[in-house]
């Protein structure tokens, strides 16, 4: 008998489960901004090779239809923009917003390096380089 894999029924948010900032921004997420997105890590989640090295960098959400994957700001903006709460949408749309999508992108990147400095980080928090 094979196994039969069906697509998720809504997005997945894929972290880093060795980082305790990740994780406790992930469960901020979960009750906060996108109660019905699966959270998984990383090294649990049996990404391809290319989706992995990018988890390792960046917190991922996968579209249910497999095909798109938002990284980094671009993932928290989706989740804004698609999550219950009406009120955080404009955030999402200026964080998608040509003129802003930059600056997003480099503050997220600056949390990333620096997530081993955050509350709950701890050195296993650093970004670590792809095999």
């Amino acid at each position: 008998m094979t196994e039969t894999r069906t697509a998720p029924r809504g997005p997945v948010l894929v972290y880093d489960g060795d980082c305790g900032f990740c994780t406790s921004s992930v469960r901020l997420a979960e009750r906060r901004l996108a109660p019905g997105v699966r959270a998984v890590p990383w090294q649990r989640a049996g990404l391809p090779e290319a989706t992995e090295r990018r988890a390792l960098e960046e917190v991922l959400l996968l579209h249910p239809d497999g095909r798109r994957i938002w990284g980094g700001s671009d993932a928290v903006a989706v989740l804004l923009l698609t999550g219950p709460h009406r009120a955080l949408r404009p955030l999402g749309l200026l964080l998608r917003a040509p003129v802003l999508r930059g600056v997003g992108a480099a503050a997220y990147r600056w949390v990333a390096r620096n997530r081993y400095r955050m509350p709950g980080g701890t050195p296993a928090c650093s970004v670590r380089s792809a095999p």
